[in-house]
């Protein structure tokens, strides 16, 4: 079965507040035994638009990584992050080829 991903582009406008939402969703991430490929690092855009901050988290399978994100532990932090910041994100199933 192939992993699956979340890859989210997101604009923070309070970067405190954002914090506050990391700390958050770690419960939920924990529990859908997620691991971040890619959190907010340095990046260059090459095409396209995308937003200032680019993070990849990789789930065990699109199951979990579905249930991860309509679970209340992930709801109650993305209430806190929903104020804060504009977010593009989709779930997509890993390629095993």
């Amino acid at each position: 079965m192939p992993k699956a991903y979340w890859v989210a582009h997101v604009d923070v406008d309070d970067p405190d507040t954002y914090a506050r939402y990391r700390a958050a969703n770690a419960e939920a991430f924990a529990k859908y035994g997620a691991r971040f490929i890619v959190r907010g690092g340095a990046q260059t855009e090459m095409e396209g638009q995308t937003r200032a901050r680019t993070v990849v988290i990789e789930f065990p399978d699109l199951e979990a990584a579905t249930a991860c994100f309509h679970s209340p532990e992930y709801q109650a932090a993305k209430a806190i992050r929903d104020p804060v910041s504009t977010a593009d994100l989709v779930i997509v199933e890993g390629y095993e080829g």
